[in-house]
């Protein structure tokens, strides 16, 4: 029935854009046959507990489903219109599909880039941190145009960054604008710091978002922990690797801050791919303008 339902809505939102806009993107044709036989291949789990990887796990929070990295990859890349990536998982609301218009989602990954050292926590600055991303960002775009991007502005924080040194867990906003764009993008991050890396969880979604988003922040960051053997504590000095960077660092751009390269990484996330869905229309083009390139959360 629900599977009826988001076809339903889906071929609702075509005629409603077909109306607005007479030449859309993509082919206008939609095949119900192939998009309902599409729809079918998500299979969600609604409740449990999964692995994330061989060092975390994750409570499935209520509220949400859960897709595996194998379908998550599905939806980034062939629904989504991003580049092929490798994903622990994702989180969608329950009462939402990514095939909707409105649907945001928590894409869950792993960067096994060494143990974050958070000494710096408490003497981080984040107005100041800000304005230093927004110049490299600005200084990096050329780049992003060269490699077929589009312009990336940080407009401000949308939340500012907060770190709980007992749990070793971080979340951060961003409020984006891609190339000459009206609509503000939301970037919002959680990180949850471990033994020999950190799980990166960035909501895809749109700016006004951002309250529904951030309401579920405590649930998500409960239910999200590294397993026996890999958290922060059980860090070995002698045989664990030490990252680059600490937690400002982690903020403005992890491995790239010790490159010289913060807020570049994004650049080919944001290179015009076209979309490999075909059969959609309007509404499904509607839906890969809105997400494309916006997967990665360090832009």
């Amino acid at each position: 029935m629900r599977t009826l339902l988001s076809a339903c809505l889906l071929l609702l939102s075509l005629s409603v854009l077909a109306t607005k806009d007479p030449k859309p993107a993509v082919d206008d044709t939609v095949n119900l046959k192939d998009l309902m036989a599409t729809i079918d291949t998500l299979h969600y789990q609604t409740s449990g507990t999964v692995n994330l990887g061989l060092v975390a796990s994750l409570d499935i929070p209520k509220g949400f489903k859960y897709l595996d990295g194998r379908q998550t990859a599905f939806v980034l890349h062939d629904l989504w219109g991003n580049p092929p990536s490798e994903s622990l998982g994702m989180l969608v609301p329950e009462n939402t599909s990514p095939y909707h218009p409105d649907c945001w989602a928590i894409n869950i990954t792993y960067d096994d880039e060494g143990h974050v050292k958070d000494d710096d926590a408490k003497d981080i600055k984040y107005d100041e941190l800000l304005k230093k991303m927004q110049e490299e960002i600005k200084e990096s775009n050329p780049e992003r145009v060269k490699m077929g991007g589009q312009t990336l502005e940080l407009l401000g924080w949308a939340e500012q960054p907060s770190y709980d040194q007992a749990s070793h867990k971080l979340y951060w906003a961003k409020r984006l604008r891609f190339g000459h764009d009206s609509i503000e993008t939301l970037n919002y991050n959680i990180r949850i710091l471990g033994r020999k890396g950190v799980l990166v969880l960035n909501a895809i979604g749109s700016i006004d978002q951002l309250a529904e988003i951030k309401s579920y922040n405590s649930t998500v960051l409960q239910a999200t922990n590294f397993t026996k053997g890999n958290t922060y504590e059980e860090f070995n000095s002698s045989i664990d690797k030490v990252a680059a960077y600490g937690i400002a660092g982690l903020i403005a751009g992890g491995i790239l801050a010790k490159t010289g390269l913060l807020a570049k990484i994004g650049i080919v996330l944001l290179k015009l791919i076209k979309p490999l869905i075909v059969g959609i229309g309007a509404a499904g083009a509607w839906i890969v303008r809105k997400f494309k390139g916006r997967s990665e959360g360090d832009a």
